[in-house]
Parts: structure tokens; sequence; C-alpha cells
């Protein structure tokens, strides 16, 4: 991996090695060829996982192509650096993403790539742009964006496009987290849908692989490449870093060991671990998310953001036991949500945090309860076991999890999640609760970004949880709303750099502030 490093904030790379430094114009571009004969970027470019001292950068051509990169500090490229080229290759469906280490902390990075066709050295692309921030090494503010649930329940690119994302760039946010749900491989999608009051919701773009479910390798990555066709969320990844979890749409509705879909007629395909693996391969493929030598499939990491910051994303989907009942009295391996490798990690990494402020986000709610079996009011597809008694099957990992939390003195900490398609405020305290053994905290709910609109959902009293805030579609409205019904929503939260003071907004796609609330930092004794 070629390193990069700058210590001027007017030369992005004072002395980069082996990578040198390109002047003048930058990129050496071969001979352009007659346009239809060029490589072309097919899907914009992103970044992700940024730190204060790195992030990794993504985009994807239409043909096996060597891609050249570019770095600096300024956007005219006036002191560029030059990065050994990637190959895109089919096996990885022509996408290329790379690390970008020893940057400098709180610093404009721009990037720029050229593509040039490995079939013809005279062909080279038009080059394509993206730019993020590193994080403050300093106590300055931060602002970042929280979402999930894109492209669900049949509600597609319409004439408006996916305008949330469009909102929440208009916030400038240093990042965007995305919850997870960030695609609906198991929802088909048609050209058109008729509405309630008789008008229709057309799917302007629809290829083929969002006509079926995805069963393989190449479906699933259809499913991203849908989404960046929208110009809405090409414009918010040039420009703001994307830090990915998953949940169950990346692969298919509620899945775990014991998903059966013998009677899913949808499905040729019938085993679930395939679906996953290929699933899981697409995500990784298609995002700026970054490789963990030790587990290339991994999820579950922590990104330091500054002194004020850290932001654990933790994975409830791959290492949980079956959906069920979910109703043990002691912990074992199928009552798990986390695992416990991850349950291990999560402890040491909240332990050792400096930052002011621990961010958990999850993929699914602590105590809002979420039925496996949705009709029947059965088994349990979250955490909450709907008994509003003492902690048992899941629950028991999230209580061991919070006791050690007060145990160790861990402060300030803050849950961040989405899956239930509408937005809320949740405070959990122990003198309501059946389970007491912790400190009282926040978990706040965001999402839809573009699909469909539900709830509410009901609280499990476990470890209880309060409403201070819901917005949900009326009792008479019904459920699956709509995109255009206005009921789409994220969050933003800012950490003040003096005060460190942390505040909440519930914003919808309209750009409405729903809600809001200032937390003050507790100080260490």
């Amino acid at each position: 991996m070629t390193q990069l490093t700058r210590m001027s904030r007017r030369s992005l790379l004072a002395g980069a090695g082996a990578a040198g430094i390109v002047a003048g114009s930058g990129l050496a571009l071969p001979h352009y060829s007659r346009a239809n004969a060029r490589p072309v970027f097919t899907h914009g470019v992103q970044s992700g996982d940024v730190d204060m001292s790195s992030g990794v950068i993504w985009a994807r051509v239409d043909r096996p192509a060597k891609v050249a990169f570019e770095v600096a500090s300024t956007e005219s490229f006036a002191d560029a650096a030059r990065l050994a080229p990637l190959d895109a290759l089919p096996e990885s469906d022509f996408a290329v993403k790379r690390l970008l280490e020893n940057l400098p902390a709180d610093q404009e990075v721009f990037y720029r790539m050229v593509a040039t066709d490995l079939s013809d050295a005279n062909a080279a692309s038009e080059p394509i742009v993206g730019r993020f921030r590193t994080a403050p090494a300093s106590r300055r503010n931060i602002r970042f964006a929280w979402s999930g649930d894109t492209a669900g329940q049949g509600w597609g690119i319409d004439d408006k496009g996916m305008y949330t994302y469009a909102t929440m760039a208009r916030h400038q946010p240093n990042f965007f987290l995305h919850s997870g749900d960030t695609i609906y491989a198991d929802g088909p999608m048609k050209d058109e849908v008729e509405l309630k009051d008789g008008s229709k919701w057309l799917n302007k773009v629809l290829p083929d692989e969002k006509r079926k479910v995805a069963e393989t390798l190449d479906e699933y990555r259809g499913q991203w490449k849908y989404n960046l066709l929208d110009e809405h969320c090409r414009a918010l990844n040039a420009a703001c870093p994307t830090f990915f979890q998953w949940d169950d749409h990346e692969v298919v509705n509620n899945w775990s060991a014991s998903k059966d879909l013998a009677g899913d007629d949808r499905y040729t395909e019938k085993s679930v671990a395939l679906l996953a693996a290929r699933a899981a391969r697409a995500f990784h493929e298609m995002t700026p998310i970054r490789y963990q030598p030790a587990e290339p499939g991994r999820v579950y990491r922590k990104i330091a953001y500054g002194p004020l910051l850290d932001i654990f994303f933790v994975d409830l989907r791959s290492y949980r036991g079956p959906n069920g009942p979910s109703m043990e009295d002691e912990m074992t391996d199928a009552s798990r949500v986390f695992g416990a490798e991850q349950i291990k990690w999560l402890k040491r990494e909240l332990a050792a945090s400096k930052a002011t402020w621990k961010v958990i986000a999850s993929d699914m709610p602590i105590g809002l309860i979420i039925w496996d079996n949705f009709s029947e009011r059965a088994g349990t597809e979250a955490i909450a076991n709907g008994d509003h008694g003492p902690a048992k099957g899941r629950e028991l990992e999230v209580a061991d999890l919070l006791r050690f939390i007060r145990n160790a003195g861990i402060e300030n900490t803050v849950w961040l999640t989405a899956d239930v398609h509408y937005t809320a405020a949740h405070h959990y305290d122990p003198s309501r609760a059946q389970f007491q053994d912790f400190t009282p905290f926040w978990e706040f709910v965001s999402g839809p970004i573009h699909a469909g609109t539900f709830g509410p959902n009901d609280l499990d009293m476990t470890f209880g949880p309060e409403v201070r805030f819901v917005k949900a579609p009326a009792p008479d409205q019904g459920v699956n709303l709509p995109p255009s019904a206005g009921l789409q929503f994220f969050g933003l939260v800012d950490i003040d750099g003096q005060t460190e003071q942390l505040t909440v907004r519930l914003m919808d796609r309209d750009d409405n502030e729903l809600w809001k609330t200032t937390l003050d930092p507790v100080r260490p004794a």
C-alpha cells in the first residue's frame, strides 16, 4: 500500500518517497482517442472510513483498465502527488478502492482518477474528482449526518430522485453514517406503482437487476450500482465520506441461520449462507469500507474521529444465533446477537477510548420490538423479545454490555440506529427498567433515506426506554408510504469544539427540524 506523508498544509506530500511529486498539470495522460472508445467512470466516486490520517477512496470503470491516482491539498491539484496505479478487472466488477495513508489531520484532501484501457494505451477516460476532510487532531466543531434504508419497498429513483441525500448534503457534514439496509437486494421494483390518490409513482431508471431478488454475485453488485445512478447520492459521495454498516436487506429480509427460503418462489437459490456470502463480497467491493486483514469480511470497527469522537460500528447480523423466541435465561451462542468476539472487542475499545463522546452505531435498535414473523407477532428479529421482563435471550448480551459500561466508568455513550423506517428519540433509565444495572443513556433513531415509511413500533420495557419524540405515519395514513409523502428522515449531530456539548437534531427530507436536544458531557471525576 503506497503511504502518503505531508507535514505542511501547502504541500500534501512532503517527501512522498517512491510515490513522487507530480508538478504542473498533474497526471501525464495518454493521447485521447475518440470518445466512445475511452473508458468511463460509471458510478461516480466515494470515500469512507476517514480518520485523522487516512481514508478510503473508490470508483468503478466500464472495462479492464489501469486507474491512475493523484492526491492533493488544493482543488487546483497544484501540489498533487501521483500514486501507483491500480488495475480494474472483471473479478471485482471493475471497481477499485485504496487506502490513502499518512495524511495530515484536519486537511481538505482532493483526489483525482484517470482510467486507461488495458487493451489500448491511447484510450484514457476523462478525469473524475472527489474530496474529503480528515478528522481533526484538536477540539474543533464536528458535524455528521446519519440515516438508513435506501431504495426499499419498491420506491426507486423517480423524477425527484433520492432527494434526502441532497438535503443532507446542504448541511455540509464531515461524514455521513449509513446505519444499514444500504440496499434492498430482496425488494424487486416495478416501472410504476399506483398510489392511493390515483396518481402513479414512476421508477424512471430500472435495470434488470432491480426487477427480481438478488441471488448471483452480479445481481448483488447491481443493487449497489442502482443506488449510484441517483445524482443526489453521487453528489454527496463526491464531497462527503460515507461510513457504512449493514443489516438484513443487503442479503434477504430478517436473515439468520434459521431463515428458510423453501417456500419463497422468488428464489431459485435456497441457501441463505451462500446468498450472504455473495452479498458480503458485493458489499465490500462496492463501498469504501476498510479491509480488515484478520477478517477480510468484517464490518464492525472503530473510527477515531479526533479527541471529541470515537464511533463504534457494530454488526448485529453476521454473528447472531438463529431468529426465534429468544427467551433463554442464560447466554448461549444461540442467544447471542453480537457474538462473543465482537462483544470482547467492543468492551476493550470502549474502555480504551479517550474521546469525549463514544457513539455506538448500531444497525438495529435496543428496545423496539421487531417481530421476525410480523403477521403473527412472533419470534425475535432484533434484541427486544417483547415480554417487558428481566433480560432474556439476546437481551442478555446487551445487559452484560450495559453493566460493563457502568462498572468501567465509561461516560458519554450515545446509540444511533435506523431500521424501523421512522424517526424517534428514546431515553433509557434504570428507574423504569426491569434490568437496572446500567447508567442512563440515549438512543436516536432515523430513516428511511429513500424507502417506505412505517411505524411506530412498540417498546419493550426491559431496559426502561421512554419515547421523548416520535415521527411516523398517522394511523389513517397506512403503511409503506412512498418518499413523496415526505416522511423520509435523517439525523444531524453537532459536537461543539469548545463546550464539547453534543446536539442531536431529527430532520425530514424537506429540511424541517422536527426535534432537538443538547447533551452535556460528563467530565471525569
